[in-house]
């Protein structure tokens, strides 16, 4: 993977994920290490974050490197400077740049004006590094991905359509329910079915969450309105009303199933007052995971092979 751009699953084999999610538990044994000592990352975010934005200086720093946060106040992304002129100017400064960004559109103009490694930290379209870690999450958990199912409750977003590309490449099951007018993207659907064939994963689509829930092993949501939603909100709530997460519907899934949200979370709306503390929940451990994963990526991206992982 040394020297890719990381702009959606796709652009990862299974073989990619697969050492990814080795490597990890690795790397979350490891502790500090001086493995990227000479690079430097660049933060280009159009878009606030806590998990993301820290995951990333952190993983940076404890790999012996150092990250540049550069906040949508001080580039102004595409109106202060375009995306192309800014590209072209980290390009020569930094050895990889992780964007944050409104339109996913807007990612692929910075890896066309880039020699270096362009990572999604985040658009409209995919959030590659939230899936990746979230399968990290369930193979630290159960042992494995392949065979297991995931079900999906709520808005085909970003993060859906991450997830279903990394569990059809990795023969993890995937079921999503969501209203009729809010589910995965065709296209997206269309990928990840081509993927299935060769993984044995399958897909399962549905507008009720009971069916989408039954004997899973994993229960998954993320909130009902995401970042530039917000005018939507109230709308959304009504759509979505019969798709929160609670315990009569985790009742329907295995008896370990684990439950698993992205954060932030709204309690109260797409997870019921109390779920993210019950014994189900694994959604703190899947945040520090983000971190874990991150390290093991940025080796992979911007090391190499040359950059040997401690025990290998």
């Amino acid at each position: 993977m040394k020297g890719k751009d990381l702009l959606s699953v796709s652009d990862l084999s299974s073989e990619d994920i697969n050492l990814l999610m080795s490597d990890t538990m690795v790397m979350k044994a490891s502790g500090w290490l001086s493995s990227l000592s000479s690079k430097s990352l660049a933060l280009l975010f159009e878009k606030p974050s806590l998990r993301t934005r820290t995951s990333f200086e952190v993983a940076i720093r404890q790999l012996g490197g150092q990250a540049i946060y550069l906040s949508p106040n001080e580039v102004g992304l595409g109106k202060r400077e375009s995306a192309a002129d800014i590209a072209r100017v980290l390009n020569r400064y930094v050895d990889a740049i992780v964007a944050r960004t409104f339109s996913h559109s807007t990612l692929e103009e910075i890896a066309c004006h880039t020699d270096i490694p362009v990572i999604n930290a985040l658009s409209d379209k995919e959030h590659p590094c939230q899936a990746l870690a979230d399968l990290f999450t369930i193979y630290e958990k159960k042992g494995d991905l392949k065979g297991l199912t995931l079900a999906y409750i709520g808005d085909g977003n970003n993060v859906a359509q991450s997830l279903l590309l990394a569990a059809a490449l990795t023969g993890l099951n995937f079921r999503i329910a969501s209203p009729k007018d809010y589910t995965i993207d065709k296209k997206m659907l269309s990928i990840a079915k081509g993927y299935v064939i060769d993984s044995g994963a399958t897909i399962f689509v549905t507008e009720k969450p009971t069916q989408a829930v039954i004997n899973a092993d994993i229960v998954y949501t993320d909130v009902w309105t995401s970042m530039g939603q917000e005018a939507e909100s109230q709308k959304r709530r009504q759509v979505f009303t019969e798709y929160q997460i609670n315990g009569k519907l985790i009742a329907l899934a295995k008896e370990d199933a684990i439950l698993m949200h992205p954060l932030p979370a709204h309690h109260g709306e797409e997870v019921a007052e109390g779920v993210l503390d019950s014994p189900a929940s694994v959604v703190f451990d899947q945040a520090e995971n983000r971190m874990h994963l991150t390290k093991s990526l940025l080796i992979s991206i911007m090391g190499g092979l040359e950059v040997p992982l401690p025990g290998y």
